[in-house]
């Protein structure tokens, strides 16, 4: 004879590990590691940028007098303003700086007297900016090199 054993309560089987944990960690290292490869593709390009050297070359031409200048200047990383006024045209200004970022501004502004102005910036990367003004108070704005 055999000996039989009273059955039991059933065993249950195993839990069921969950899934979605994993793949939710999973998705955040990959988001992780893309946002850290492309700060570090960018800190590069924000490196390499600041040390390149770039020339300005601000112009102003036409019939007018009392033109007050103001333009975009860089020392270093810094971006601050120079303003100049000029009792005749043409004028020429030049700059090499280091640190250049897009953004600069050339702003030519006529006085009561009135007359015709023309702007231009050139950026040696070839970006160039041109505007007219004409009339008393009139302002011509060379902007976004």
């Amino acid at each position: 004879m055999s000996e039989q054993t009273a059955p039991g309560p059933p065993v249950p089987p195993p839990p069921r590990r969950r899934l979605w944990p994993w793949v939710l960690l999973l998705i955040a290292v990959v988001l992780a590691l893309g946002a850290g490869a492309v700060s570090a593709v960018l800190a590069r390009e924000v490196s390499a940028e600041r040390a390149r050297t770039v020339h300005i070359r601000y112009e102003v031409t036409g019939a007018a007098r009392d033109v007050t200048l103001t333009y975009s200047t860089w020392k270093g990383e810094e971006l601050s303003t120079g303003r100049l006024t000029l009792r005749s045209l043409p004028w020429t200004g030049e700059l090499d700086t280091k640190g250049f970022m897009s953004g600069g501004s050339f702003v030519v502004s006529l006085g009561k007297s009135g007359g015709e102005v023309a702007c231009s910036v050139t950026v040696d990367d070839g970006t160039h900016r041109t505007a007219r003004a004409s009339g008393a108070f009139a302002t011509a704005t060379c902007s976004g090199f």
